[in-house]
């Protein structure tokens, strides 16, 4: 290292051990003043900022103590207001609501619970100045559940139907949730035949929840005629209602024992049903819900049991293991007293004859057998079988039913019928 070198190190060092003179000192002072005043002025400037977020987070379970920590905000009153409307509210309650719904909208116009509170709070003792209020609600958001409810509410009271249901379509559109809420009293209301008519014309525009109230309304079980009227409504105007919708109905009628009823509605929505016969002989329909009135396979988790499509139509297949045997395919009849003919085609079967399958007509209202008549091997004149059963008087409901004996072959029993057909003796052959 050179000597060069050595004195400017020495020179740097004896530098930096000097006493900083008074102009520095004075410049890190005046900075740090700076930086002091300037965080202090960042927090001055934060703290409404702040304050509101803990009042915002404090309105959820403490709305009052929300509107004291930031009492300049119209909405964080209004939801103190609102914490005070309830069934149990005092007379002194609804006064301190009115005055903090005042307030609240003297600090924001456009609060919408405040309207409506203020609203709803007046409009028993105020008439137009409570409907003003409302009506400002209103224009301001049609979201406010309290302002729709009550818009239900002054138009069922003024027979204003259709602005009712309008009022039902605005609060069911923009809250869905609130079916639980309006669908039992909709439905309610539809006994009513001018309530039921408009109610079909709103539903007929298709709004977003018609698949839903439909689905609802065919769940119900303590009124189906009425139901079915609705349905029935719709239908005319060009709605389709869903098949397990229709089923359901059908159902519902015939196990509240209103049976005439029930075959109205089935007719209705299957032109050409006749019940003075059975239906759909080549179990063409196949539908994914059928009714009591259709073919209805029967499935217990034991016995295999479907309908499936062929070039001809479609084909009822079933079959069972060894040792069991039970129901497997049923249709509700609603035949006048005679003597009818079942006939039909099977294929597959090959039973000793104590396990052959056999069809039975049940009278629905007791249990009681009317008559069976029994379905031999397949290999027995090329499938077809025939025979007749009785009708009484007594039995107006009947349910033809094909039931599986129990066999003791090791593959159990197993077979297809592709048409089948109970009709009034002497009415003609069995359909090709």
């Amino acid at each position: 290292m050179d000597m060069a070198t050595v004195a400017k190190r020495k020179a740097r060092a004896e530098a930096s051990d000097m006493p900083r003179s008074p102009i520095r000192k004075r410049r890190s002072r005046t900075a740090s003043a700076g930086r002091i005043a300037l965080a202090c002025g960042v927090a001055v400037l934060a703290l409404p900022s702040i304050t509101f977020s803990i009042a915002q987070v404090t309105a959820k379970t403490r709305p009052a103590a929300a509107d004291a920590i930031f009492p300049y905000d119209g909405r964080l009153t209004a939801l103190h207001a609102s914490a005070l409307v309830t069934p149990e509210a005092t007379a002194r309650d609804r006064v301190e609501v009115q005055a903090l719904s005042r307030t609240s909208l003297r600090r924001d116009p456009t609060v919408v619970i405040a309207a409506a509170n203020l609203g709803l709070a007046t409009v028993d003792g105020n008439g137009k100045g409570g409907r003003r209020l409302l009506a400002y609600a209103q224009m301001l958001s049609r979201r406010n559940v309290q302002t729709q409810l009550w818009s239900i509410e002054d138009a069922i009271a003024h027979s204003d139907v259709v602005g009712a249901l309008r009022w039902y379509d605005i609060a069911l559109r923009t809250k869905p949730m609130m079916s639980d809420l309006l669908y039992p009293v909709l439905t309610q209301a539809a006994h009513d035949p001018a309530i039921r008519t408009a109610l079909v014309n709103t539903l007929a525009a298709k709004p977003l929840w018609t698949d839903s109230y439909i689905t609802y309304a065919a769940e119900q079980k303590d009124d189906p005629e009425n139901t079915a009227a609705l349905f029935s409504g719709l239908r005319g105007r060009g709605i389709a209602v869903p098949e397990p919708a229709r089923a359901a109905v059908v159902n519902a009628l015939l196990n509240a024992g209103k049976a005439d009823q029930a075959w109205s509605y089935y007719a209705n929505v299957r032109p050409g049903a006749d019940r003075h016969r059975s239906r759909d002989p080549r179990f063409a329909a196949l539908l994914q819900t059928p009714s009591l009135f259709d073919w209805t396979p029967v499935n217990d988790g034991s016995i295999s049991t479907s309908i499936q499509r062929t070039r001809e139509g479609g084909s009822f297949e079933f079959s069972a293991p060894a040792s069991i045997g039970g129901p497997v395919l049923q249709q509700v009849q609603l035949l006048p007293p005679g003597t009818y003919r079942v006939a039909g085609h099977s294929s597959g079967i090959e039973q000793e004859a104590r396990a052959l399958p056999y069809w039975s007509l049940i009278c629905r209202s007791d249990g009681h057998e009317l008559g069976r008549v029994a379905m031999p091997n397949s290999a027995t004149a090329n499938g077809v079988f025939t025979g007749t059963l009785t009708v009484p008087a007594s039995c107006p409901v009947q349910v033809l039913t094909l039931f599986a004996q129990p066999s003791d072959a090791t593959s159990g029993i197993s077979g297809q019928v592709d048409r089948i057909v109970l009709t009034p003796t002497g009415s003609g052959r069995m359909p090709h």
